[in-house]
């Protein structure tokens, strides 16, 4: 009798144990969203963000999970009808006898979540590191990393996530000198605006972090002691996580002798589509300065 693999609830269940939902902000949602418990599976979709084409991937290729690390339904829902994007996602996994599961917040503050991995591709070591935000039931987990690193600059930090984190269309925003030199970084993957003051006194150099607002991070910098800052897309931030869940599940899948195919998706889930550096003066042309390179 051919192996069905394992079900939903089997990998649920994994995804709770390494990520324990125990660790999710009061405001996040986080868990199976759709889907049978006691289906089998042998293809997992890994992404992001739960958006339709995700969906379109994820049913082309045969999927029959997929793991997300943003919930369709942050704030909540009355309706699924497929008059909305997030409702028709909602119908079309249902139909094409696909699960969907997320893990979020739960997933920023464990280990081997998508804090770590971005920590790891910053330079910084997990035997040294530490959370910038401990979580209160245990200080070794929480949101954030910051710990020390090999001393270097934030010209060569900028330099070493550019050259480790998935193309985007954003890139990476930097604030502070190139050549200013760097022996503590902190990061926090996605949004880590409310993450400022935390980094500072924990005495970081350069923190790299989604998502800063121009009047607080221009506030912030002006600041005693600021650390320059390193801006990747919210999206190109918790994608490094995917690569190691991607690792982590196949392991597991190996230990327990059931078959199991990984995908990470391809899809670049940001809201953007190009980047068109502007044309500094009237003597530089849209072709100096880039433009003729942007396909639509």
């Amino acid at each position: 009798m051919r192996d069905t693999g394992s079900t939903v609830g089997e990998i649920c269940e994994w995804m709770d144990t390494h990520f324990a939902p125990e660790l999710q902000e009061d405001w996040d949602r986080v868990g199976l969203i759709c889907g049978d418990r006691g289906d089998p599976v042998t293809r997992i979709l890994l992404a992001v963000d739960p958006v339709e084409p995700v969906v379109d991937e994820a049913l082309e290729w045969g999927a029959q999970l997929v793991i997300t690390h943003h919930p369709l339904f942050l704030r909540g829902t009355s309706f699924v009808s497929t008059d909305t994007a997030k409702g028709r996602v909602v119908h079309r996994l249902i139909r094409g006898g696909a699960a969907l599961f997320n893990a979020h917040t739960n997933a920023d503050s464990a280990h081997d979540g998508v804090a770590e991995a971005l920590a790891q591709a910053a330079g910084l070591d997990p035997q040294t590191w530490r959370p910038l935000q401990p979580a209160p039931a245990d200080t070794s987990l929480g949101i954030g990393r910051v710990g020390p690193v090999t001393p270097t600059t934030v010209g060569e930090v900028a330099s070493r996530l550019a050259n480790l984190l998935p193309s985007s269309p954003a890139g990476l925003l930097v604030a502070g000198e190139s050549d200013r030199p760097v022996k503590t970084v902190a990061v926090s993957g996605g949004s880590g605006q409310s993450l400022l003051p935390a980094a500072l006194d924990a005495g970081a150099d350069v923190f790299v972090t989604a998502d800063l607002r121009h009047h607080p991070a221009l506030d912030f910098l002006e600041m005693d002691g600021a650390p320059a800052l390193i801006m990747p897309s919210h999206w190109a931030s918790e994608w490094m996580w995917l690569p190691r869940l991607e690792t982590a599940l196949n392991l597991w899948a190996g230990e327990i002798g059931k078959p199991l195919e990984t995908k990470i998706s391809t899809v670049i889930s940001e809201p953007w589509d190009a980047y068109i550096p502007t044309v500094a003066d009237e003597e530089t042309t849209p072709d100096d300065a880039g433009c003729s390179s942007v396909n639509y």
